[in-house]
């Protein structure tokens, strides 16, 4: 278990990324959502994320259920504010054009106000059955900075000094505004999805350097950039929308070269990601128990380090971004 930060909080260095369990493009079976987060805690996983923002509430629900069963003190959970859920009387139709497979029963509110912090996490608690969550980040303040530092990011320090969350931080896309929490914040951990992968790097530029510097931890989503290096092939997605021809040539690339070795290009990805010694956890989003066998199989793979000096020689890896 890795610690975040300065502070007591503790993460597997395999994470479960809730989104999928939250009817992430498809639906996904109660029981099926059970079982995938049973199989993460037989494979060791004992960090569990997840936000109001996936399913409008379901995947909290869901996580909550199935942990229910297992000590509290034994696992990491975080969840994240920003998006105020309110419901929708008499509401039709789903929620597929925000990504999830729900009824539209609720309605998403950006709110990075001190008050809105405290609410969210109030529902998100009571969504989950806690009466406490030990990381609570800052969800995709993008178009929101302003509020999110002056307001949100007070009300996560003061929940922190009163003992309600054990550590704080942001998640984004983005390493900009995320560079800017830790260099101007006293955020434990930022969580940056999709910017430190075998095909984006560009964490490296400010965030990784700075986030040693200052010890901050990070936690890395994305590490299959939302599908290509999970499955690299023609009509993929790469962040969220279809890979574009030069991208899908270098993973297949990738894929090609770690076949060679004997290992898969999943376990290549995951590798890459958890290599950084900024890094204290890679979550994995997973929807089934045999995707997250998956997963696990590949985060325990041992990636032979003639693969990495191959992939450099071949310019499909920079130098500065060598594991």
């Amino acid at each position: 278990m890795n610690r975040l930060g300065r502070t007591g909080v503790r993460v597997s260095p395999l994470g479960f990324g809730g989104a999928a369990i939250g009817n992430l493009y498809r639906e996904v079976g109660e029981e099926e959502a059970h079982e995938a987060v049973a199989a993460a805690w037989d494979a060791g996983i004992r960090y569990f994320d997840t936000a109001p923002h996936y399913g409008l509430g379901l995947s909290e629900r869901r996580l909550g259920a199935a942990l229910r069963q297992y000590p509290r003190d034994a696992y990491t959970i975080s969840t994240k504010v920003g998006r105020r859920l309110e419901p929708v009387p008499g509401a039709t139709g789903d929620d597929l054009a925000d990504g999830f497979a729900v009824p539209a029963d609720r309605r998403r509110v950006w709110d990075f106000s001190a008050d809105g912090v405290r609410r969210t996490l109030e529902s998100s608690l009571e969504r989950l059955g806690l009466d406490r969550v030990d990381v609570v980040y800052l969800h995709d303040p993008d178009d929101h900075g302003e509020q999110a530092f002056r307001e949100g990011y007070p009300a996560l320090e003061k929940l922190r000094s009163e003992g309600v969350v054990g550590a704080i931080g942001a998640g984004m896309n983005q390493t900009a505004m995320l560079t800017r929490f830790v260099m101007d914040t006293d955020v434990d951990v930022v969580l940056c999805a999709g910017r430190y992968t075998l095909l984006d790097q560009s964490a490296l530029d400010d965030l990784l350097p700075l986030a040693v510097e200052c010890r901050t931890s990070v936690v890395v989503g994305g590490a299959f950039n939302s599908g290509l290096l999970a499955d690299p092939r023609p009509g993929a997605t790469y962040d969220y929308a279809q890979a574009p021809p030069l991208l899908v040539e270098r993973a297949l690339g990738i894929k090609e070269l770690a076949g060679r070795h004997g290992i898969t290009v999943r376990a290549a990805a995951l590798a890459f990601c958890a290599a950084h010694p900024a890094v204290a956890s890679v979550l994995v989003g997973a929807r089934s128990a045999a995707e997250v066998a998956d997963c696990a199989e590949q985060f325990a793979t041992p990636v032979p380090g003639e693969f990495w000096r191959e992939l450099l020689e071949s310019g499909l890896l920079s130098e500065e971004a060598s594991p």
